[in-house]
């Protein structure tokens, strides 16, 4: 009895692990905790009225995710990357992006593309409005149903977890030098690709768009001194 008894405490604390995890995540992609900040581990216990074990399951699946990291006698901080780093990641999701492309331009069918085009449809009015708050969840959103369709899901999750740490520096890069028109620019010859079925031409122009993007994250920080000064580590 008591083992089935500590079985069931065990799960519960995982439960509300998963549940705090998901709340501090919100939280990091919010800007409510920046990054840089430390989290207070007793804070947290009293917002979500628990013990502390739960607490650090979730910051440790959190720090696995790359979005925390725990810097010895002084606790868990959001973590922040240099610019180096950012490019590091954008490289890695360029070629997990550009084999979604692909994937999909081999399986989407036709009611999926036309689910794909009217997504592209309501990019551009967001573009030309240059609506950027209207623009940016659905950029996310375009993004989403090519990974979530390509039918790869170990793609798909390792792509989630590149786009959760790259979140803030990608909004501002898309903000860089008239970034919405180019970047749906972008996102039109990926779904033309998408939609011909060619394969080949899919991979180039998604492996393309996330470099593109790569590119504008180092022009905007390149053009702006006192922002590298400030940012010399930036937000995930």
């Amino acid at each position: 009895m008591s083992t089935v008894l500590e079985n069931v405490a065990l799960l519960k604390t995982r439960s509300l692990a998963v549940l705090i995890e998901a709340e501090v995540e919100r939280m990091i992609m919010a800007g409510e905790i920046a990054p840089g900040d430390r989290i207070n581990e007793n804070q947290l216990a009293l917002r979500f009225g628990t013990s502390r074990g739960p607490i650090r399951e979730a910051l440790r699946s959190l720090e696995a995710g790359g979005l925390v990291e725990l810097k010895p006698n002084r606790g868990v901080f959001v973590r922040t990357l240099s610019v180096e780093q950012a490019c590091d990641i954008y490289a890695v999701r360029a070629a997990l992006f550009g084999l979604a492309g692909k994937l999909c331009a081999e399986r989407l069918t036709p009611e999926q593309v036309a689910e794909l085009k009217e997504l592209l449809a309501a990019l551009e009015s967001a573009a030309q409005a240059k609506d950027f708050e209207a623009y940016y969840p659905l950029n996310l959103k375009l993004h989403e149903f090519i990974v979530d369709r390509c039918g790869n899901p170990v793609l798909a999750r390792h792509y989630r977890d590149l786009v959760k740490m790259l979140h803030l520096f990608r909004a501002r890069s898309l903000m860089q030098g008239g970034g919405l028109s180019i970047s749906n620019d972008e996102h039109r010859d990926m779904v033309d690709a998408i939609a011909s079925g060619d394969g080949a031409r899919a991979h180039k122009t998604h492996f393309d768009h996330v470099m593109a993007a790569r590119a504008r994250l180092v022009t905007t920080q390149d053009s702006n001194p006192s922002s590298q000064a400030k940012t010399k580590k930036v937000a995930p």
